[in-house]
C-alpha cells in the first residue's frame, strides 16, 4: 500500500510538472486498489484484535498500522486532487506567472518514505525528525498561497488557473499533516509516548 501510494503521489507530481493527462488519469485510476487495501488491512486488524487478544506492544502494532493505513489512504485522495487539478490546468493557457511546486512535493515524497521507513525499521527518532519538516511544508504552502493571491490581483484572466494551484498547494500541505500523523503514530509504537499534542514537545525540536 506505501509503495502503491508512493508512487500515486509521484505521479500526481509529475503530472503537474509535465502537464500530463495520462499520468493524471492513472492517478484517478489505481486510487481504488489504495481504497480497497485499507479495507483490507482494517480487516485483518480488526479479526487479529478479535481472535488474538493482543496486549502492549502488538496491541499498538495493531491499531497504529491500521492509523497509519488511514494516512496513506488519505495521501492518495490529495494525489488524486492534484492530479485532477492539474489536468484542469492543462486545458487553459500557460500562464507566466507558474508556481512551481516541486520542492514542495519532494519534501512531502520525502517526509511520507522516511516515515514508511521509520515504521519499518522501528526507528522513532527518524520519525521526531518527518515532524519537524512538516513546519517547513506548511511554511511553502502559506508562500505559495501569498504569491497566487497576488499574481490572481495583476493577472485576472488566468484566475481560475490560480484558484486551481490554491488547492495544489492545500493537497501538499495536508498530505504532509498525514506524513506527520504517520510520524506520531510511529514514535508512539515504538516509545508509547503520545506526541501529538504536546507542545512542549514541538518546541525542542
Amino acid at each position: 500500500m506505501a509503495s502503491l501510494t508512493d508512487r500515486n503521489f509521484n505521479l500526481a507530481i509529475s503530472s503537474l510538472s509535465d502537464r500530463d493527462d495520462a499520468k493524471a488519469s492513472l492517478v484517478e485510476a489505481e486510487d481504488a486498489i489504495i481504497d480497497k487495501l485499507e479495507i483490507e488491512i482494517d480487516e485483518a486488524v480488526i479479526a487479529y484484535v478479535s481472535t488474538h487478544g493482543p496486549i502492549a506492544t502488538e496491541c499498538r502494532i495493531a491499531f497504529s498500522t491500521s492509523k497509519i493505513s488511514e494516512c496513506l489512504e488519505g495521501i492518495a485522495d490529495q494525489a488524486v486532487t492534484i492530479a485532477r487539478r492539474s489536468r484542469l490546468l492543462n486545458k487553459r493557457p500557460q500562464s507566466d506567472q507558474v508556481t512551481d511546486f516541486s520542492k514542495m512535493g519532494s519534501l512531502v515524497l520525502s517526509m511520507m518514505r522516511d516515515a514508511i521507513e521509520a515504521f519499518v525499521n522501528a526507528d522513532p527518532e527518524k520519525a521526531r525528525g518527518i515532524i519537524l519538516r512538516d513546519k517547513e511544508v506548511d511554511k511553502m504552502n502559506r508562500e505559495a498561497e501569498s504569491e497566487l493571491h497576488r499574481v490572481m490581483a495583476i493577472d485576472t484572466p488566468n484566475i481560475p488557473s490560480y484558484i486551481h494551484m490554491l488547492f495544489i498547494a492545500r493537497a501538499l500541505e495536508r498530505s504532509g499533516d498525514y506524513c506527520k500523523s504517520i510520524a506520531e503514530d510511529v514514535h508512539f509504537l515504538y516509545t508509547a509516548q503520545d506526541i501529538r499534542h504536546e507542545q512542549g514537545f514541538q518546541s525542542k525540536l
